[in-house]
């Protein structure tokens, strides 16, 4: 849907499905948070508040979260998660959330991880304890992350 509140629906000429295509006016204002913000962290949290953060994330009907507690349950390995935040949405100058990203190990790949993002209250991100108080640390957690959102693969020495 346009600003008018229009859609479009067509017939994709490469698989002839029915394809529509919806504009969507936004009112919030996406922003990167990067290791030399105030409000950039890196924590530690238990599956529990995991399990937390997906219920009030389902519950405020954000987009950025499993499908459900039970799709969370099937992917992710109970036990300690770690969390970096990756940008803050504003509305009227306002932080209405974090889009954070974890790292988790996967259910039934013993040893395989999977990285994901969720949005994230920002009075409970704010509540999370900090592993990157130390600049140096900070710097190392964020390269980690940033490795393992392009993917890590084991490799044979030459």
């Amino acid at each position: 849907m346009n600003s008018e509140g229009e859609s479009r629906t067509g017939v994709s000429t490469q698989t002839r499905q029915s394809v529509s295509m919806f504009w969507v006016r936004i009112d919030a204002r996406m922003s990167v948070v990067r290791a030399t913000d105030s409000d950039f962290r890196v924590c530690q949290i238990g599956f529990d508040a995991l399990l937390e953060i997906q219920r009030e994330a389902e519950e405020r009907g954000w987009a950025t979260r499993w499908t459900s507690v039970d799709a969370l349950r099937s992917q992710v390995k109970e036990g300690s998660v770690v969390l970096q935040s990756l940008m803050r949405e504003e509305r009227g100058g306002v932080v209405r959330a974090y889009r954070c990203l974890l790292l988790f190990s996967t259910v039934g790949d013993e040893g395989a991880g999977g990285v994901a993002a969720i949005d994230i209250d920002p009075a409970r991100y704010e509540s999370l304890e900090r592993l990157d108080r130390d600049s140096d640390v900070r710097k190392a957690l964020a390269r980690m992350f940033s490795l393992a959102m392009g993917g890590i693969s084991m490799v044979a020495k030459k």
